[in-house]
């Protein structure tokens, strides 16, 4: 494998993502894989301003203000597919925490084909590997709860709200044929669904 292998985690809130994430670089790293671990919000060099726009629309809830945050969101994504992920070493995995599959749970005005074009068309790179980690609303809900910052989301408070995110996450996820890794059981199992993912595509050449 020369090039880098490009593996999205993507879901809901609180569906666990980020535990995930480190759990498979744990397991990857295991078998001597060169393993780097990104965070798309971390990343982004224009994330005060796109912040600023959503806290406009939080305010005033309209489709040209979500619009907006969209195409600010796949401009940054453009930037990253440019400036940081071609840099990464070659022959890596390359695991990122959200990427553009995420918005189909967290944008309620603009239908994802319309999302998924505006990243195309800006050339932002395409996952070698889709995955989709999902919950029962009520679980990932709870478990949300029951960490400190909680949520922490800008666009959402109430449950029906994380309840219909999770709906439009799970039907993207089966018009697009992304992974779904349903996060409900052990870190150990979600871990190892994940992994064996990861190493079919390695084994298949794929990402070549």
């Amino acid at each position: 494998m020369n090039q880098s292998l490009f593996v999205a985690l993507d879901g809901p809130k609180g569906t666990g993502k980020t535990t995930l994430l480190e759990s498979v670089t744990k397991m990857l790293r295991a078998d001597n894989r060169k393993v780097i671990r990104l965070c798309e919000r971390k990343r982004d060099p224009f994330r005060a301003e796109t912040m600023a726009l959503v806290n406009q629309f939080v305010r005033n809830p309209n489709r040209d203000l979500e619009l907006g945050v969209c195409q600010r969101l796949a401009d940054s994504r453009a930037w990253i597919s440019q400036h940081v992920l071609p840099k990464q070493p070659p022959g890596s995995i390359i695991l990122i925490d959200r990427w553009y599959p995420s918005d189909a749970a967290f944008r309620r005005l603009v239908p994802f084909a319309q999302i998924l074009r505006l990243n195309l068309d800006r050339q932002v790179r395409v996952p070698d590997l889709h995955v989709g980690v999902v919950t029962a609303p009520e679980i990932s809900w709870a478990r949300a709860a029951a960490r400190t910052r909680g949520l922490s989301s800008t666009v959402m408070h109430e449950l029906d709200e994380h309840e219909a995110c999770t709906e439009a996450f799970e039907r993207a996820a089966a018009d697009h044929d992304w992974v779904v890794c349903r996060n409900e059981g052990t870190l150990e199992e979600a871990t190892l669904q994940v992994v064996s993912e990861i190493r079919e595509v390695l084994r298949s050449g794929k990402n070549l």
